[in-house]
C-alpha cells in the first residue's frame, strides 16, 4: 500500500528565490538604519535664541587693523653714575624739570679721595726725580765739557810739542828717541780724544733719552691725576638732556655701583606711540604705515615708524610717529586707539567677525539653509581680517548665511538642527 508523503514546513521549506528577496531586504533595510543612525550622530540640536547668525554680503573692505596705543616720551635717557659712591645729597626729585648739566644727585667716595691723594703724591714724587736728574745731567755735561776742554789742550800741547821735536830732529840737534816719544804722546792724545768725544756723544744720547722717557712718563701721570680729578666730577649726577625727571630710584645713604640704572630723564620734546599687535599681522607691518586715531573730535594722523620683529606671548612691538600736529593734552602713558592701514579698500565678499574661528581657524562654517531649521558644515578659505569683517576667498556666496558664534559644543558635528 502507498504511504503519501506530507511536505515539510519551516525554513528548510522556503524556496530558495524567496532566500533571495529577503537577503535584499535585509540588506537596503540596514543601510537605511545605518543612514539613519549616522545622520543622528553627526546631528547637534541648538535653540536659535542662542545663535548668532549674519548674512553674507559682498561690499568694500577695508584693510586695517585697530591697535592700542600708549604715549611715550620721544626718548628716554638713562641715569647712570660713571662712578660709584654713596648718595650724599638728592637735588631734584621725580617730575622736576632738567636742563643738561644740572645736577640731580651727589655723592661721595672716599676711595677716590685717597686715590686723588696718591696719584698726587706719586706725581710729585716723579717730578722730584726728574728734577734731580736733569741736575745730575747738567753737572755731567759741564764736567763732559771740562774734560773734552783738557783734552783738547793737552793734543795742541802735544802736537805742538811734536812739531818742536821734528824740526830739531831734522836738524840733527835732539836724539831720535826723544822725538819718536813725541809722536808717540801726541797720537795717544789724539785717539784719546776721539774716544772720548765717541762716549759723550753716546752719553749725551742716553741721557737724552732718559729724559724724554722721564718726561713722558710724568706727562702720562700728570693726565691721570686730571682724570683722577675729573672722576671726581662724576661724583656730581648730571642731566644729559633737557627734558623731565621721570624716574629717580635713590635713597640718601644708599650705596650706588658704577652703571647702576637709578633713573631715567624724559625727553618731552616730542612723543610716539608704541603699540603690540598681534602676531597674524606680523608679516603685513612694515615701515612707512599710516595710521590714524580721533581725539576730542579730530583726526590725527600717525605713520609707523619702526617694527621690532620680535614676538612676545603672540605679539609683536610697533612704534608710531605724529605726521603733523599732537594733541595739545598730550601725556606720557595715555592709550590711544588707532585704525593702521595695511592696504587698499576693495570689493570682496564679507562675513562679520565671530567667535567660531577660534575653533575653525577660518576653514570651516556651518551654513543656514533656505528655510532656517538646519545648518551645514562647510569648508571655506577666509583672506584678510579687519575689526568688523571677514575677507571670503572661497566657499560661500552673497545672500547666504552663517553661524558666527562660538563652536566649542558642538563637537564633531556636520549639521546643526535649529528648533
Amino acid at each position: 500500500m502507498d504511504v503519501k508523503i506530507e511536505k515539510k514546513k519551516g525554513l528548510r521549506g522556503i524556496k530558495p528565490r524567496y532566500w533571495v528577496y529577503g537577503s535584499i531586504a535585509a540588506a537596503v533595510l540596514g543601510a537605511f538604519v545605518w543612514i539613519a543612525t549616522s545622520d543622528m550622530a553627526s546631528t547637534y540640536k541648538v535653540d536659535k535664541v542662542g545663535l548668532n547668525i549674519a548674512d553674507v554680503k559682498k561690499g568694500q573692505f577695508d584693510d586695517f587693523v585697530r591697535v592700542d596705543g600708549r604715549v611715550l616720551p620721544i626718548r628716554t635717557v638713562q641715569i647712570s653714575p660713571e662712578e660709584g659712591g654713596i648718595v650724599r645729597e638728592i637735588v631734584a626729585e621725580e617730575g622736576t624739570r632738567v636742563k643738561k648739566g644740572d645736577v640731580i644727585v651727589r655723592l661721595s667716595n672716599s676711595n677716590l679721595d685717597l686715590q686723588i691723594l696718591n696719584a698726587e703724591a706719586e706725581l710729585a714724587e716723579k717730578q722730584n726725580i726728574l728734577r734731580n736728574t736733569q741736575i745730575s745731567m747738567e753737572q755731567d755735561r759741564l764736567n763732559n765739557r771740562n774734560e773734552q776742554a783738557q783734552l783738547d789742550l793737552e793734543v795742541t800741547r802735544k802736537r805742538r810739542a811734536h812739531e818742536q821735536q821734528k824740526r830739531l830732529y831734522d836738524e840733527k840737534l835732539t836724539p831720535r828717541e826723544d822725538y819718536l816719544q813725541s809722536k808717540e804722546d801726541y797720537e795717544l792724545a789724539v785717539r784719546r780724544q776721539s774716544l772720548v768725544n765717541q762716549r759723550l756723544d753716546k752719553d749725551s744720547i742716553f741721557r737724552l733719552s732718559q729724559v724724554d722717557q722721564m718726561e713722558e712718563n710724568l706727562a702720562n701721570m700728570q693726565r691721570n691725576v686730571v682724570l683722577i680729578r675729573e672722576r671726581k666730577e662724576h661724583l656730581n649726577i648730571v642731566s644729559d638732556i633737557d627734558g623731565e625727571l621721570g624716574l629717580l630710584d635713590v635713597e640718601l645713604g644708599q650705596n650706588i655701583t658704577a652703571g647702576q640704572k637709578i633713573g631715567q630723564i624724559n625727553d618731552l620734546s616730542d612723543y610716539k606711540v608704541e603699540a603690540q599687535i598681534d602676531e597674524h599681522y606680523i608679516d603685513r607691518v612694515r615701515a612707512g604705515l599710516d595710521a590714524t586715531f580721533e581725539r576730542g573730535g579730530q583726526r590725527y594722523d600717525m605713520r609707523v615708524r619702526k617694527v621690532y620683529p620680535e614676538v612676545r606671548e603672540g605679539k609683536f612691538r610697533v612704534e608710531f610717529l605724529f605726521t603733523d600736529a599732537h594733541p595739545d593734552n598730550i601725556r606720557s602713558g595715555q592709550t590711544y586707539y588707532m585704525n593702521l592701514q595695511l592696504g587698499q579698500s576693495t570689493d570682496a565678499v564679507l562675513i562679520p567677525k565671530g567667535t567660531f574661528y577660534s575653533t575653525t581657524g577660518g576653514k570651516w562654517i556651518f551654513v543656514v539653509d533656505k528655510d532656517g531649521k538646519n545648518a551645514y558644515r562647510r569648508n571655506i578659505r577666509l583672506g584678510r581680517q579687519n575689526p568688523q569683517y571677514y575677507e571670503v576667498l572661497e566657499g560661500l556666496e552673497p545672500g547666504e548665511r552663517v553661524i558666527v558664534n562660538g563652536y566649542e559644543a558642538y563637537g564633531d558635528s556636520k549639521k546643526l538642527k535649529i528648533n
